[in-house]
């Protein structure tokens, strides 16, 4: 008998600067009751999903940054969907921006946590791949301060029991690097939750935009069928403080496959019914590691070259 999880992806549209944490959990709730009332057992929201993606513009005043980043989860601003999740027998994923100072000081990190049906947190990622610069460039349309603002992820790409299977996560630039796929899928992960704020325009490279949808969901199609895993790509979208977000939030499947896609850049949702056993079946044949694949090879190629070639 197939292992069966009805995932839903909560794509968000556009959040204002000015828009309040509890608005944005208001429509995040919203999504959550259609999700339910669609069968689903887990929800998935985009990275960041709490406020406007900031790491786009600068600010060099500490109080202004910090007021973006989340000092407890749940908080008092967080607790209502804590609390729906609860209410009605949900799990979900959120992607938010973290201050820890529980080592004395102050570190900020692009977060994301699992939490069960009962609103308990069971699993926390900090993003590891921060794109962009940690620079002021005036002369961009906008910016993408992800190095200034967060600290690099210390806590690796883990795998956790949830919702009826083993679960991982990455944030954003991470679906675009085979490792963090290769790493949860060697922890024999069954489904991967990716949230992501991508513009359309690519200021360092502009004639990389005709190609953004595509090159989003390359990387997920080929990360969930190499890895033998369900990939929950949800986004921000739509124009956010001037800048325009790529969307595309999909479901992919351990074939490659996408089993479904949101076809706005507004709040949507999406639900698929998920057979982890599907991925099962790839990874006993075409991608049983333990058989086929060949890491004293990779060794023997970077000592002889000393390169690491294909």
């Amino acid at each position: 008998m197939s292992r069966t999880t009805i995932i839903a992806a909560a794509q968000l549209g556009p959040i204002a600067r000015s828009e309040n944490r509890a608005s944005v959990v208001k429509r995040m709730i919203a999504l959550m009751r259609e999700a339910k009332a669609m069968g689903a057992e887990v929800v998935a929201y985009p990275e960041a999903a709490l406020t406007a993606f900031f790491p786009h513009w600068w600010t060099e005043d500490e109080a202004e940054i910090d007021a973006w980043f989340e000092r407890d989860m749940p908080g008092k601003d967080t607790a209502a969907l804590f609390d729906e999740a609860r209410r009605l027998g949900v799990g979900f994923h959120l992607g938010y921006c973290e201050l820890d100072l529980s080592s004395g000081k102050k570190r900020r990190f692009n977060s994301s946590i699992l939490v069960d049906k009962q609103g308990a947190i069971i699993g926390k990622y900090r993003k590891i791949h921060l794109p962009g610069h940690f620079e002021h460039r005036p002369g961009t349309p906008f910016q993408n301060l992800e190095k200034r603002y967060f600290e690099v992820g210390d806590l690796g790409f883990g795998v956790w029991r949830a919702y009826g299977g083993v679960a991982g996560m990455m944030i954003c630039n991470d679906r675009r690097w085979p490792e963090a796929y290769r790493v949860l899928g060697l922890q024999a992960v069954e489904m991967i939750f990716c949230g992501y704020n991508t513009p359309v325009h690519h200021p360092a490279a502009p004639d990389h935009d005709r190609l953004g949808q595509f090159h989003n969901e390359l990387c997920m199609q080929s990360g969930a069928y190499q890895n033998s895993c369900w990939v929950i790509g949800v986004a921000k979208a739509g124009v956010e403080e001037g800048v325009d977000m790529i969307g595309g939030s999909a479901i992919f499947a351990p074939t490659g496959e996408i089993v479904a896609r949101c076809s706005s850049i507004e709040d949507e949702l999406i639900v698929a019914r998920c057979d982890l056993d599907l991925g099962r079946s790839y990874r006993e044949t075409t991608f049983d590691f333990a058989k086929h694949r060949r890491v004293e090879t990779y060794g023997m190629i970077v000592e002889r070259t000393g390169r690491n070639t294909p």
